[in-house]
């Protein structure tokens, strides 16, 4: 699907520079996503970049019908205007398929068959058990990929220097589920790659997945893309605004008003006056006056601050 009314003036673009926007289709945008969203699009439109926008669909189970179409029209009705055409995960699972045949060529991968619980007993941290075993699992498994026992750090743009150690902290991870879907680890790395994203602006709570995409990013011989991770919005009960914790729909009718709210939230200043404003005013300032280094380093705000 492409916009109608993305940028005629791509001469301009600054081709360096390409974002993007990644939403799960099980629900329609709620205010965290709509921040999310916001940041990244700003953080491009700054910088003159490209702005994508990737529909991450691949559990259908979770995804209602026509979701990703409503997640589509929202972003419209802000004003969020995307480059290029939308890129539907499931059309690219042969890619994926293509990549996890070459890790397992390389010796990187291996069947694994332990559940949750197994796991929880482990510490939540992988031991590596499927390795040792005489045979492998022949029925009912998911696929891992190895891990190394070093540190991977990288210079977050909002959150500064982050480090893990990927043996200690998470261990061999998964890139393909036992029900036979791409786990989100592969699929990202694969479109961010394939897209040739050179900034990912997302929710810190990414943060601590983004080593894992380093980690395939250095195995697969894909470029590593700059990351920052702003602030994610909370519940009164603490709990990440979602779908499974009852986070109601942006209301595109008050979308002038969402749209100085999560700037406030992103750390910008914008006047109260700029609430009077249409989504297009509103994002034309926030376009002039990003700051990234004004984001928020925290880990959560709560939603009801700025109500």
């Amino acid at each position: 699907m492409t916009d109608p009314a993305t940028h005629s003036d791509q001469h301009s673009l600054n081709k360096s520079y390409i974002g993007r926007f990644a939403p799960s289709p099980t629900g329609p945008l709620h205010f965290g996503s709509l921040m999310a969203a916001v940041a990244s699009f700003l953080d491009a439109r700054f910088q003159q970049g490209q702005w994508l926008i990737r529909m991450e669909d691949l559990d259908p189970p979770r995804e209602p019908p026509g979701t990703a179409e409503l997640i589509l029209q929202q972003l419209q009705d802000f004003g969020l205007k995307w480059d290029g055409d939308v890129l539907f995960q499931s059309s690219r699972l042969e890619k994926y398929q293509g990549l996890l045949e070459k890790l397992q060529q390389d010796g990187l991968c291996f069947p694994c068959d332990c559940t949750r619980p197994q796991i929880k007993m482990m510490g939540n941290v992988y031991d590596g058990s499927c390795l040792s075993r005489a045979s492998p699992p022949l029925t009912n498994y998911g696929i891992r990929v190895r891990v190394e026992d070093k540190l991977i750090s990288f210079q977050d743009l909002i959150q500064g220097e982050y480090a893990q150690n990927l043996k200690q902290d998470i261990g061999d991870f998964t890139i393909l589920r036992k029900d036979g879907l791409f786990a989100y680890q592969l699929a990202v790395v694969a479109d961010d790659d394939y897209q040739q994203v050179s900034h990912v602006i997302r929710g810190i709570d990414l943060l601590d997945s983004t080593p894992r995409q380093i980690h395939l990013q250095s195995k697969l011989g894909f470029p590593e893309p700059i990351y920052g991770h702003i602030p994610i919005v909370v519940n009164s009960s603490g709990q990440k605004l979602s779908k499974q914790h009852f986070a109601p729909s942006v209301n595109t009718e008050d979308a002038n008003k969402l749209l100085v709210k999560s700037l406030r939230f992103l750390g910008q200043n914008p006047a109260k006056e700029l609430m009077l404003e249409s989504p297009a005013t509103i994002l034309k300032w926030g376009i002039e006056n990003w700051d990234i280094q004004a984001v928020p380093k925290l880990a959560t705000i709560p939603e009801d601050i700025a109500k």
